[in-house]
């Protein structure tokens, strides 16, 4: 074969490859559901699935009490994931949920002097691109909110869309037999 030949073949071979990566990004505007951001292990708390005893106040955070601090997950199913650092529950477009955490980076030495912490936008709308197991999102920040911020976080989970359980209430009193 001639090199033509051979550029030609390498070519084939490379070009989907480039082409499933570029596919594979995917650019939305979320909306910012909870946050969450701790140096301690703890409970991801993800509206729509977190169980009416989810702790959003953390005070089962640091010292949890298995009497007042019921562990997520353990008797009704709900999803349950122990992280540690700066978590985000997105709301996405189609309704479904992306739980994405990043960790806060030390230095070599490994003291607290250098570190870098994550990024946590204030803000409730949000822009996030996905690719593969990570997330870049993105947020106006400053003062004036000029200043686009980005941070990288690791996508621990995509939900479904929740489900809310109809409730039928009947004022009149009780039900005639």
């Amino acid at each position: 074969m001639n090199r033509f030949t051979w550029l030609a073949v390498a070519l084939a071979v490379i070009s989907p490859i480039f082409s499933t990566q570029s596919a594979q990004a995917q650019k939305l505007d979320s909306s910012v559901l909870y946050r969450q951001d701790s140096d301690v292990a703890y409970h991801a708390v993800i509206p729509g699935y977190s169980g009416p005893n989810a702790d959003v106040t953390g005070a089962c955070t640091l010292d949890p009490d298995p009497a007042n601090c019921p562990i997520p997950g353990k008797s009704n199913g709900e999803p349950t994931y122990t992280l540690i650092g700066t978590t985000l529950s997105l709301g996405l477009p189609d309704g479904r949920i992306a739980v994405v955490n990043c960790v806060d980076r030390h230095s070599a030495k490994g003291t607290y002097i250098n570190r870098r912490l994550c990024g946590m936008p204030l803000v409730e709308r949000v822009g996030v691109e996905f690719n593969g197991s990570s997330a870049k999102i993105s947020w106006p920040g400053g003062p004036d909110g000029r200043k686009i911020e980005t941070e990288t976080y690791k996508v621990v989970a995509m939900l479904a869309k929740p489900v809310e359980t109809a409730r039928v209430t009947n004022n009149e009193g009780p039900a005639p037999h």
